[in-house]
Order: structure tokens, then C-alpha cells, then sequence
């Protein structure tokens, strides 16, 4: 430990911790992303599945349903024929989006740096 740090703030359950372990999985923040910046907070599912190149509808419909249970998205049917699910960003949604905004944003200012990382196994560019 360095000089004058808590060792609470480096605990298993700790802000820093809890944050990124919600963005363990890329689609979590991609979603996130995706429904702020393309779709104004607001999206149904098949438009969300069409604006994320490379997700499965599993896959989205799983990291949905684990959004949803944690608040950070509302889920609507809405009373059409046939009925239709649309999803918000709720409250807290909308606080997440600003940190994953600063990594798209740093990620795009910097892509030089990642290329500089080489490749990984089943990274893709594009």
C-alpha cells in the first residue's frame, strides 16, 4: 500500500471495483452507448439489434434482461399490433452513459494507442 491509502477503498466490493465488474462484458456499454447516442435514450429491440454489428438477438436480449434487472433500462411493451417492446435508459442509465461516452470518446481520440496494442484473440478492427 502506498503512503496515506485506505485499504477500504481497495476492497472487493469497492466503487472502483463495482463499476468496472458492470462493464465486464462489452455489450453493457455498448448498448448504453448505442441507445444515448443513436437513439436518444430511447430504442426497440430490433433497431438496437440492428445498430450493434455483431450481437447475436441472444445475446442481446440476455444483456437487456440483466440491464433492466439492475435499473439501468425501463422496458415498455407498447400496446401496438403486433405488440412491441421498447427500452429507455432510466435515471441511473443516463449517469452511466457519461463515463462510457468518455471511453468512446478517448478510444476514438486514440486509436493509434490501440493499435499499438497488437491483436488478440478475437479482437477485431473495423
Amino acid at each position: 500500500m502506498r503512503p496515506g491509502s485506505d485499504e477500504a477503498e481497495w476492497r472487493e466490493d469497492c466503487a472502483p471495483r463495482r463499476v468496472l465488474s458492470l462493464f465486464a462484458t462489452k455489450w453493457t456499454s455498448m448498448v448504453l452507448h448505442t441507445l444515448h447516442a443513436r437513439h436518444g435514450g430511447t430504442a426497440r429491440t430490433g433497431v438496437l439489434l440492428r445498430s450493434l454489428p455483431g450481437i447475436s438477438k441472444k445475446m442481446l436480449t440476455q444483456t437487456l434482461r440483466e440491464m433492466e434487472e439492475i435499473g439501468l433500462i425501463a422496458r415498455d411493451v407498447l400496446a401496438v399490433m403486433p405488440p412491441a417492446v421498447e427500452y429507455r435508459l432510466t435515471e441511473l442509465g443516463c449517469r452511466f452513459v457519461e463515463p462510457v461516452n468518455l471511453l468512446y470518446d478517448w478510444g476514438r481520440a486514440n486509436a493509434d494507442a490501440l493499435d499499438a496494442l497488437g491483436s488478440r484473440p478475437g479482437a477485431r478492427r473495423g
